[in-house]
């Protein structure tokens, strides 16, 4: 069995008479389609445990330290022996470190992508600079928390009422932060906020940017300037705190020069692109037992529909395809791509050892309350995302994604900071999936919500665009699903309000990654 079979395919397919679900032959454990009670007989196994819905229960009796299998695939180890009918949970399974005898590009593919003739259109902005937007904000950055609260008041002066004259613009949106100073003016922590305010300022979605400062900051906007190369005109002003003369002053002159930008930013108009200028950011939070079975697998469909359309899909999440990135090395397009991949997770297991943490440390309650154990687990489930074409590239955090197809970008868990680096590297749309419930919003790329399980959409349906749980709940298909994902993607491109939109999220989730001492 492939790895692409081993996550999006059933061994028998969701049936609630019976009350589990088998994702391989190979597995020797189900999942509860379910609550299912002690001594209860489930397809010829009798219950020893109460099993709650989206948790794992042993089809074998495994003996102490033998592996727990799920999706064809190890999730942890037997902390005891295990009889068939058992509830496996935390209580009984442990993690163990990931196996470094990887093999390399083993099952990558060509791809057989469309002409540009024959590609998905959808309505978007096209820039001089080649790059399409879906959006078209004007983007107030700030090099540093002190500047933090001038970018807001600046951005509150132009309500919806203010910006009624100009149809063409999505927002004037503020985007600040808590660093950019007492930090080293090099390595890692600073190259990534450098790389994350570049990639907002020029960014697809954005039509217009100012940055402002405080002055003093060792985040400088002029190194920043320099670094980029960056070209001051109508549509990209900046301006420092300290030499504008405070606070009042510079929300003032923050103002007049956006008004300025107005008219500007809005002489332009949608018109047809192809899919293939699409930059998808793929994204889990708040994941569950059904997150590897149903919308992780469902996004990967519509993934790997995007990237037959020329487009390019943006793995990210490193912690989270820990254990799980065997697979994805077997699908890196060369090995050097696929070693790359691997230096990023040995970069984080001694992150992870010199600050006194495990890689499993994730899961987080949340996940595990919903049916997940290891971080294996959680992982295996969550490079579904991820489709089944070759992998092309590996980026370090919010460096700029050059090459299309499915691509990974190294980033944190957290996903406020994971989906900041994919969005700075070009993502200009987001396809978020959630077990327990996200209600993530993101500004300047519009993030759609895919629920896992249909308890959970019916109770937060206002704030889910997709039901991925009708894939066990009512037997929907996962190709049938990820065609809704990729016509809805195709829709919120052209303009069409994701439900986060609607509710105004988006205005507080910038969230650079920080990395190395505060000093």
């Amino acid at each position: 069995m492939s790895s692409s079979e081993s996550v999006i395919s059933f061994h028998t397919k969701p049936d609630q008479s019976i009350g589990t679900i088998r994702l391989s032959e190979k597995d020797n454990v189900v999942v509860a389609l379910r609550d299912l009670a002690e001594k209860e007989t489930i397809d010829g196994v009798v219950l020893l445990d109460a099993v709650a819905r989206g948790h794992k229960l042993a089809v074998a009796d495994i003996a102490e330290g033998d592996a727990v299998i799920k999706y064809a695939q190890t999730i942890g180890y037997a902390t005891r022996a295990i009889n068939k009918g058992e509830h496996i949970h935390t209580h009984n399974i442990e993690f163990r470190g990931t196996d470094y005898h990887y093999e390399y590009c083993t099952e990558s593919v060509s791809e057989d992508v469309l002409p540009v003739s024959d590609q998905a259109q959808f309505q978007g902005y096209k820039r001089a600079d080649g790059q399409v937007g879906t959006r078209n904000y004007i983007a107030i950055l700030s090099s540093v928390n002190c500047s933090a609260t001038a970018v807001q008041h600046i951005a509150n002066a132009f309500d919806p009422a203010l910006l009624a004259d100009y149809p063409n613009i999505d927002g004037v949106v503020a985007f600040s932060h808590s660093t950019g100073c007492g930090l080293a003016d090099s390595g890692d922590g600073f190259d990534n906020l450098q790389r994350v305010l570049w990639g907002f300022a020029q960014h697809a979605n954005v039509v217009g940017v100012m940055m402002v400062g405080l002055g003093c900051e060792v985040n400088q906007i002029s190194s920043l300037a320099e670094r980029y190369r960056i070209e001051r005109g109508a549509l990209f002003r900046t301006m420092n705190i300290q030499s504008v003369g405070g606070h009042k002053k510079t929300v003032a002159a923050g103002i007049a020069r956006i008004k300025e930008m107005l008219p500007l930013a809005n002489d332009v108009q949608r018109e047809a692109c192809p899919a293939s200028t699409l930059k998808l950011a793929l994204q889990c939070g708040g994941s569950d037992g059904w997150s590897g079975i149903t919308a992780n697998p469902a996004l990967g469909y519509a993934a790997d529909m995007l990237v037959r359309n020329g487009g390019t899909a943006v793995l990210a999440e490193t912690p989270e395809v820990y254990g799980a990135e065997h697979l994805l090395t077997r699908r890196a397009v060369d090995e050097a791509t696929g070693r790359k991949l691997i230096d990023r997770i040995l970069w984080w297991e001694n992150y992870v050892e010199r600050n006194g943490g495990s890689m499993d440390n994730n899961p987080s309650p949340g996940n595990k309350l919903g049916g997940l154990t290891t971080i294996l687990e959680k992982s295996l489930g969550a490079v579904a995302k991820g489709g089944t074409t070759r992998l092309n590239g590996v980026y370090r955090y919010a460096e700029k994604i050059d090459r299309s197809g499915f691509v990974f970008m190294d980033s944190p868990g957290y996903d406020p900071a994971s989906i900041t680096g994919e969005v700075a590297g070009g993502c200009n749309l987001v396809a978020f999936t959630t077990g327990r419930g996200s209600t993530y919003g993101c500004k300047p790329s519009p993030s759609i919500k895919i629920a896992t399980n249909t308890t959970m959409y019916e109770r937060l349906s206002d704030d889910m665009d997709v039901n991925a749980g009708r894939i066990v709940s009512d037997g929907a298909s996962i190709p049938e699903v990820g065609e809704e994902i990729f016509n809805l993607l195709l829709s919120v491109a052209s303009g069409e309000k994701s439900l986060s939109e609607q509710h105004g999220l988006g205005d507080h989730e910038f969230v650079p990654w920080q990395v190395g001492a505060t000093m």
